[in-house]
C-alpha cells in the first residue's frame, strides 16, 4: 500500500508547478480553517476590498489616481452601512423581537386548531398523534427562544468586538485598495518560482468570482426590495424582517427558496387564515421568485457558473458547515475553484511528457 502511494505520488506531481499549486491550497486551507476565528478581520476586509476594487479599477479610467478613487468608494461604502445598520437593522430586530413575543399566541392559535383535527377527520388522526405533535413544537420553541436569548447576552457581550471589527475592518479595506500593487508585490516575493498553475488557475477564477460576487449582491438587493415591497403593500406583519431573511436566502440555491417560504407563509396564515389576501400574498410572493429564478439570475449570472445542481448543494453544505456564514456565500465560488483545479490539472500523458 506504501509502495502504491508513493509511485501514484511520484506520478502524479512530477510537475513542480503541480506541487506549488497543491501546496499554496493546503497551505490556504489550513489557515483559514484553523486561524479563521483569529484573522477573521483580515479576511472581512480582504473579502470586503476585493469586491470594491471593481468600483476603484472603474472610477480610474476617468484619470483619477487609485487613492482618490478609493477615497470616493470607501466613503460610499461606508455611507451605505451607516445607512443600512441605522435605518434597516433597528427596524428589522423590533420586527424579529416582536415576532418571539407572538409566538407564544400563534402557538395557542395552532394548538386550538390542531384539538380540532381528530374531530373533522376521526379515521385519520387520533388525538394521541395531535399531542405528541403540540409537544414537539413547544420543546422546539422553548428550545430556540433559550438559543436565541442566550445568543443575544453574547451578541451584547461582544459589542467592544463589534466597535474594534468597524474600526479596523475599514481601516484595513482603505489600505488594501490604496496599496494594492505594494502589497501584491510584497506577497509574490514570498511565493516559489514554479507558479505557472497558479496563475492559470487565478486567472480563470478571478473573472467568474468577480462577477459571482456582484452578481449575488444585486441579486439580494432586487429580490430583497421586490418582497418588501410586497410585504408592505399588503400590509403583512414583519415585513421587513421577512423581506431580509427573503433577499439573504438567495444566497442558498434551490434551499434558501424552500426555507424561507415555511415564515412567510406561517406568518401569512396565521394573520389571515385561509382567505383571499393570503392566497394573493402567496401568488405575489411565487411570482418574485419566478422572476429571481427565470429572469434575474440567468441576466446576472449568466454562463459565469456551470456547475450542476448536485455539486451546488453540496458545495452549501459542505463550505457552509465548514465557515458559517462566508462558507454559504462563497460556497459557489469554492466550487468553481475546485473545477478550475481539477481542470487545471494535468493528465497522465502530460504528466510524462513533463518528467521526460
Amino acid at each position: 500500500m506504501l509502495r502504491q502511494l508513493t509511485e501514484w505520488y511520484k506520478n502524479r506531481f512530477a510537475d513542480p508547478n503541480l506541487s506549488v499549486l497543491f501546496l499554496l491550497l493546503t497551505a490556504a486551507f489550513l489557515t483559514v480553517y484553523f486561524f479563521g476565528s483569529i484573522l477573521a478581520p483580515l479576511f472581512v476586509a480582504l473579502v470586503l476590498a476585493y469586491m470594491l476594487d471593481w468600483p476603484v479599477n472603474y472610477l480610474m479610467r476617468f484619470k483619477l489616481n487609485r487613492t482618490v478613487s478609493t477615497f470616493i468608494v470607501m466613503t460610499l461604502f461606508i455611507s451605505v452601512a451607516v445607512f443600512a445598520f441605522l435605518g434597516i437593522l433597528p427596524t428589522v430586530f423590533k420586527q424579529g423581537a416582536a415576532l418571539i413575543r407572538d409566538l407564544p399566541a400563534m402557538f395557542n392559535e395552532a394548538q386550538v386548531y390542531l384539538a380540532t383535527l381528530p374531530e373533522q377527520y376521526p379515521d385519520m388522526i387520533d388525538t394521541i398523534t395531535i399531542a405528541l405533535i403540540v409537544e414537539n413544537i413547544r420543546t422546539y420553541i422553548l428550545d430556540s427562544g433559550g438559543f436565541l436569548l442566550s445568543q443575544s447576552f453574547s451578541s451584547l457581550l461582544n459589542i467592544a468586538a463589534l466597535i474594534v471589527y468597524a474600526i479596523l475592518v475599514p481601516l484595513m479595506m482603505v489600505f488594501f485598495l490604496k496599496d494594492k500593487k505594494v502589497l501584491t508585490n510584497s506577497m509574490k516575493k514570498f511565493l516559489p518560482d514554479n507558479i505557472m498553475l497558479a496563475e492559470q488557475v487565478w486567472v480563470e477564477m478571478n473573472g467568474q468570482i468577480m462577477n459571482y460576487i456582484r452578481g449575488k449582491i444585486i441579486e439580494i438587493l432586487i429580490v430583497g426590495v421586490a418582497t418588501y415591497f410586497v410585504f408592505f403593500f399588503m400590509d403583512l406583519r414583519y415585513s421587513a424582517l421577512l423581506a431580509v431573511l427573503v433577499g439573504l436566502s438567495v444566497l442558498i440555491p434551490y434551499i434558501g427558496a424552500a426555507a424561507v417560504t415555511v415564515p412567510v407563509a406561517v406568518v401569512a396564515l396565521f394573520q389571515w387564515g385561509l382567505s383571499a389576501d393570503f392566497v394573493y400574498l402567496m401568488v405575489a410572493y411565487g411570482i418574485v421568485q419566478a422572476l429571481d429564478g427565470n429572469l434575474i439570475v440567468p441576466l446576472l449570472f449568466s454562463e459565469a457558473v456551470n456547475l450542476h445542481p448536485v455539486i451546488i448543494v453540496i458545495a452549501v453544505l459542505v463550505f457552509g458547515g465548514l465557515w458559517g456564514f462566508w462558507g454559504v456565500f462563497f460556497a459557489i465560488p469554492l466550487a468553481t475553484l475546485v473545477k478550475a483545479v481539477l481542470n487545471a490539472w494535468p493528465d497522465r500523458e502530460r504528466l510524462i511528457q513533463n518528467k521526460e
